[in-house]
C-alpha cells in the first residue's frame, strides 16, 4: 500500500494540523507525529503524546457517513483488529472512542468533520500508546502502552499502515 504520509518530529496536534492541510492534500493524506505537544481527544481532554508513542490523523474522503461516531467506531475497531492479529493480545473497546488492554487505555481516537464548499469531509485522530514505558502519576493507573504489556518494541509504521488498511477496508464497505 502506497501513503501519502506527511510526517513531523513534533507538532502541537496531527487532527489539527490535518485540518489546516485537508484543503490543499488529497484524500487519505496521513498526518504523523513522532511527539504532540497538544494532543487532544474528546471533550478537548488532554492526550499525553511523548515520543515513542504513535499518533496520526487521516484526511478522509467525503461519505454518505453522517454520523461521526459510526467512523470513530469503525477505526476503533480497526485498531483493535491489528493489535489482536500483530501481538496476540484481546483489546475491548469502549464506545465511542477507546481502546483498552487489561482494563487500561491504550488508544483514544477523535473524529472532527471539515467542511469545503458544500462537501463535508472528516479527520479522523488516532492516539496510540506503543513504546511509552512511564506515564504521568495522574494516569499511571489508568493507561497502559503496547509495549508495557508484552515487553517488546513495536514498529510503529508498521502497526499505522494496517490500521490505515482496515479503516480503508470498512469504509469502502460502508460506502456501497
Amino acid at each position: 500500500m502506497s501513503l501519502n504520509v506527511i510526517e513531523f518530529e513534533d507538532i502541537p496536534s496531527t487532527n489539527t494540523k490535518a485540518k489546516e492541510l485537508a484543503i490543499d492534500c488529497d484524500y487519505w493524506t496521513i498526518v504523523v507525529a513522532k511527539k504532540q505537544t497538544d494532543g487532544h481527544g474528546t471533550k478537548n481532554k488532554n492526550w499525553f503524546s511523548p515520543q515513542g508513542g504513535l499518533y496520526f490523523s487521516i484526511i478522509m474522503p467525503p461519505a454518505n457517513i453522517n454520523d461521526l461516531r459510526i467512523m470513530t467506531m469503525l477505526s476503533a475497531f480497526a485498531v483493535a483488529i491489528a493489535i489482536k492479529n500483530n501481538f496476540a493480545l484481546e483489546p475491548m473497546i469502549k464506545l465511542p472512542n477507546d481502546v483498552y488492554i487489561n482494563g487500561r487505555k491504550f488508544c483514544g481516537i477523535l473524529t472532527e468533520n471539515i467542511v469545503k464548499g458544500d462537501k463535508i469531509s472528516s479527520v479522523i485522530g488516532i492516539g496510540i500508546n506503543t513504546n511509552i514505558c512511564n506515564f504521568p502519576s495522574d494516569i499511571s493507573n489508568t493507561a497502559t502502552s503496547i509495549a508495557n504489556e508484552l515487553k517488546v518494541i513495536i514498529d510503529n509504521r508498521k502497526i499505522m499502515e494496517e490500521i490505515i488498511e482496515n479503516i480503508r477496508l470498512y469504509f469502502n464497505e460502508i460506502k456501497k
